[in-house]
């Protein structure tokens, strides 16, 4: 008697455009907890623009039933390879189609559900897909520096060392806020560079903790652009080039990214500038 098939769950990776490169694509990789990664086949929709496919893998019930997630969220080791296989398997696709990467745990009770929920927002994917066409995310973080000690001096004969101290204290505040006035500039710079290439902003929080070493600075604005890949070379130049005469900051550029920070529309205000020093 052949054994019953293991309970699974529909597992969803990303929404795609369902390009024939990726059927020798998909068969080498390794999604979430080693399944196989498979498209679910895009069904035609009058609302849609364009046919749109899940990528898909169907995991243990086991494991990532409602319950066993709860527990799972609490394992950092799990947290970390699971986020790995969903990583690799968006930028993976990345390399070679458009794609719309959806939360890690994205799941639905089998293959008709999921493909409900697909004819559902095929309209919103597909216009979002068209949105990310030829186009790549850039991450730029901006750090203000740690402002230096004075080299200690001996306080004149007038000068008493409780004095002496103040003042060298009110020099290292004022190059503090210098270092922060420096970030500002660059930020506007920033500003400019991304209207100049027509690169979509989306704003995160500053990173902070054991994230950011002490010797890294003061990470006071964590931005991602999405683009144009035609304008890429000099959109990266462009940015460096924000920072290059701007001593007391620390300007970094990361990607190519598959596009996170865009998966969802991104917010209507203007990105906040770096804030002011604060009192040290």
């Amino acid at each position: 008697m052949n054994a019953s098939p293991t309970p699974t769950l529909t597992y969803v990776y990303a929404a795609t455009p369902p390009a024939p490169l990726l059927d020798d694509v998909l068969p080498t990789l390794a999604g979430v907890a080693g399944r196989p990664v498979t498209l679910l086949p895009p069904v035609p929709y009058d609302t849609a623009p364009a046919p749109v496919a899940f990528v898909i893998s169907d995991v243990p019930r086991a494991d990532f039933a409602e319950a066993a997630l709860q527990e799972h969220f609490e394992d950092l080791r799990w947290l970390e390879e699971t986020a790995r296989a969903h990583h690799h398997v968006i930028e993976t696709l990345a390399g070679h189609t458009t794609v719309l990467p959806l939360r890690m745990a994205t799941l639905y009770e089998d293959h008709t559900r999921a493909l409900r929920a697909l004819g559902e927002q095929s309209q919103l994917f597909a216009t979002q897909l068209a949105q990310l066409s030829a186009h790549t995310e850039y991450g730029v973080k901006i750090y203000v520096l740690p402002a230096e000690a004075p080299e200690p001096a001996a306080p004149p004969a007038a000068t008493s060392p409780g004095k002496a101290y103040l003042q060298a204290r009110r020099v290292q505040r004022d190059s503090r806020e210098e270092h922060f006035q420096q970030a500002r500039l660059a930020a506007d710079r920033l500003t400019a560079v991304a209207a100049r290439h027509q690169a979509p902003r989306v704003t995160h929080p500053p990173q902070s903790g054991p994230l950011v070493a002490p010797a890294d600075g003061e990470n006071v604005l964590n931005d991602a652009f999405l683009v144009p890949d035609v304008q890429a070379d000099s959109f990266r130049a462009a940015v460096r080039d924000a920072a290059a005469d701007l001593p007391g900051i620390r300007l970094e550029v990361t990607g190519p990214w598959a596009p996170y920070s865009f998966a969802t529309p991104p917010p209507a205000a203007e990105p906040p500038l770096p804030p002011t020093a604060p009192a040290p």
